[in-house]
């Protein structure tokens, strides 16, 4: 059992837009800006004694680092779904690590930084490997699609009229593997960038060892899973609204100030949070504090600081 009497410590969800804006390219010069604006607000928490660690999306970089793989796979091997997800992992914390490193300095805060690459162990038998849904990847021609699922071995769906594309399991996260070796960077003041992308995707061979999977695991219900097994009280969703509303899109919108569990499962119910876009963030907040953590923030990267003060953002509790 984890200990919970870290009154300030929290992990933050980076969303995508954190790293990569709609409608951008994606190359490092735009993520490296748009991380030194959105690192703002984590530099804010930092300052109100938090322990943090930073937790962050990678799906444009996944998808652009699946185009390179297939553009080389005659020259290079392929790499596994894994592998590409470890490496960035490795290269997002990094630009991360470094951006905060900078402004820490320029604050006159002393801390440490730490990139640990996280595995989170989902099971063999999860029922989305019989059931692929989560697209990833460059998009094909339907003249393209039976080479692919015969040679490659790949399911193949069509994206709302836009093309096909490879779809791959997202099963269950149940356990971040570093789970022990990122508490002891925490217990050493260390702020840990961890479990990018939902992490690593492994489960137990019959033998009991660890296996890569093929299939992205959800980052939002990654980092529940992490703040629950790190015993922070806090979780943090970072997204690109301020607010979580009902009826969103909508004349009758009204915006969530603070919604407690039961309310927020009624409007999941109700459809109010589709799968594709709040589901998973509202699941994740509902999952976090149903298993003994105290409250989740869901709010935008940019107005954090806000947030935190009580003037915007949505809070779900007990």
């Amino acid at each position: 059992m984890v200990d919970r009497t870290h009154g300030r410590r929290a992990v933050i969800a980076l969303g995508g837009n954190a790293i990569t804006q709609p409608g951008e390219e994606g190359t490092v010069e735009q993520d490296y800006a748009n991380l030194d604006r959105s690192l703002e607000g984590v530099l804010d928490v930092i300052e109100r004694g938090y322990e943090l660690v930073i937790t962050h999306g990678n799906g444009p970089q996944v998808g652009n680092q699946m185009i390179r793989v297939e553009l080389a796979k005659d020259e290079a091997p392929v790499l596994p779904l894994d592998v590409m997800g470890a490496d960035i992992q490795g290269g997002l914390g990094y630009m991360i690590e470094r951006v905060l490193r900078s402004k820490l300095r320029r604050r006159g805060m002393v801390h440490r930084v730490c990139c640990m690459l996280a595995m989170v162990e989902v099971d063999a038998n999860d029922p989305a490997f019989g059931d692929p849904t989560k697209f990833v990847g460059p998009f094909y021609t339907a003249d393209e699609v039976a080479a692919l699922r015969e040679q490659r071995g790949w399911a193949m769906k069509e994206d709302k009229g836009r093309g096909w594309r490879r779809v791959v399991p997202s099963p269950e996260p149940k356990s971040v593997i570093q789970r022990q070796e990122i508490l002891t960077l925490l217990e050493a003041g260390t702020i840990v960038i961890s479990g990018g992308g939902g992490g690593i995707p492994v489960a137990r061979s019959t033998g009991g060892d660890l296996v890569g999977v093929e299939g992205v695991v959800d980052k939002d219900l990654a980092s529940a899973v992490m703040a629950l097994a790190l015993g922070a009280p806090e979780l943090i969703i970072l997204t690109g609204v301020e607010r979580v509303q009902i009826g969103y899109g909508t004349p009758e919108a009204r915006p969530l100030n603070i919604v407690t569990v039961a309310e927020a499962r009624e409007h999941m119910a109700q459809g109010h949070f589709p799968a594709g876009s709040m589901g998973p963030k509202m699941e994740a907040a509902c999952r976090f504090v149903e298993g003994g953590g105290s409250r989740t923030l869901i709010t935008n990267v940019f107005t954090l600081s806000e947030a935190l003060a009580g003037t915007t953002g949505t809070w779900v509790t007990a």
